[in-house]
């Protein structure tokens, strides 16, 4: 069964376009779904030729596929994982063990867990090891008696393992001077254990001013190249250096010498889009609510609840793309309430389509996403590594 959604109010492409994080005036249009009578709300929404256009450009901006071991815990999805594959990209990160698995089991060939495995993580992170033995395993260490305790779980399975430096996020990592160097000197000295390299990331540069951004992020890396000179100088190889995120991604891929980590840009969202103008990528994952109710005659509740859209950060949330003048006055588990001067043009049973602010922890909260080709939805993805645990 088909239907058109319900006809988009004749104001909405001028407030569009005026919204931070807006997105292009045709974008309506692209976004709209024939069959979306089909659809149940709350969903996410991936429009395919969106996705292909932003793994188009990061390619670009990375000069060679070879370059990127871009972040999956945005998407969680076999289906992109494999789609980057065949694009050439080899190496991934993954920031849980599930994520891991999930690249594995999709055929990525060089999988880096962006997280040191503690409890019973390090027998997980072995047993990956021996579950999937032709992809190459790397991990993060910061600190020596979680080596020591992976090193106790491996019983005789060969780790490698990147030094995680703190270059400023002060979240995990140590500091890229002494620390680090002695770190490293026990991995390269200690049996079964394989030094790989470095790993920066510098999560907290998203300011919008390009050139402080840049001159951050360069300031920020600085030690980290008198770190490998200090190793390299000691007779101490180091093999690669992961660095950066999305944010300062065209810095890094600027150097020529790291490999580079964006993930969210193969989704995109309504947050990076208004800070980072300078980032071209397309908002490719659309929530879809619905009208449920209509409490007041200013006021519509959607099916949009905090179980729907990461609410981690204040509002909005959400920019929407046909429900223009709407402030947030309430949010729920399951609801959204909004008021609005044009609350009268939406009956119960509405459609509602929005760019999420925050597309990382949006994804982790459904189940599965549905496939937009041209405008209709044609299957659905599941978000497997939503899961804390797959099989192992």
């Amino acid at each position: 069964m088909t239907s058109p959604s319900p006809s988009l109010p004749a104001d909405t492409l001028g407030d569009l376009a005026q919204r931070p994080g807006a997105t292009d005036p045709d974008s309506l249009a692209t976004f709209q779904v024939s069959n979306v009578a089909e659809i149940p709300s709350p969903a996410v929404l991936l429009i395919r030729s969106r996705i292909e256009e932003n793994l188009r450009r990061m390619i670009a901006i990375a000069g060679d596929p070879a370059r990127l071991r871009p972040h999956i815990k945005t998407h969680k999805m076999a289906e992109l994982v494999r789609r980057q594959i065949e694009l050439g990209i080899s190496r991934f990160k993954c920031a849980t063990i599930a994520e891991a698995e999930l690249a594995a089991s999709a055929g990525a060939p060089d999988i880096l867990l962006g997280y040191q495995p503690v409890g019973p993580d390090a027998r997980r992170w072995v047993e990956l090891h021996r579950a999937f033995p032709k992809v190459r395993w790397t991990a993060l260490i910061d600190d020596p008696a979680a080596l020591a305790q992976l090193v106790l779980a491996a019983a005789g399975t060969r780790l490698e393992f990147l030094v995680d430096l703190d270059i400023g996020q002060h979240r995990t990592g140590v500091l890229p001077g002494a620390p680090a160097l002695e770190l490293a000197r026990a991995l390269s000295n200690t049996p079964g254990v394989a030094f790989g390299g470095l790993h920066a990331y510098d999560g907290h540069l998203h300011q919008s001013d390009v050139k402080v951004r840049q001159a951050a992020c360069r300031e920020a890396f600085a030690p980290v190249d008198i770190l490998s000179d200090a190793l390299r100088a000691q007779g101490i190889p180091v093999p690669r250096i992961v660095a950066g995120g999305t944010p300062t991604f065209p810095f890094y891929a600027q150097r020529g010498d790291v490999e580079c980590s964006p993930g969210t840009c193969v989704l995109w969202d309504a947050g990076y889009q208004a800070k980072l103008p300078d980032l071209d990528f397309l908002p490719a994952a659309i929530l879809l609510s619905r009208v449920v109710s209509r409490p007041g005659p200013n006021r519509l509740c959607l099916d949009l609840g905090h179980k729907a859209v990461a609410s981690e950060m204040p509002q909005p949330r959400v920019v929407f793309l046909n429900l223009p003048h709407a402030t947030p006055v309430a949010h729920n588990e399951e609801h959204l309430v909004v008021e609005t001067p044009n609350a009268d043009r939406y009956p119960v049973g509405s459609v509602i389509y929005g760019i999420p602010w925050h597309v990382c922890p949006t994804m982790a909260l459904h189940a599965e996403a549905w496939v937009i080709d041209g405008s209709q939805a044609t299957g659905r993805w599941a978000v497997a590594a939503r899961a804390r645990r797959i099989r192992i």
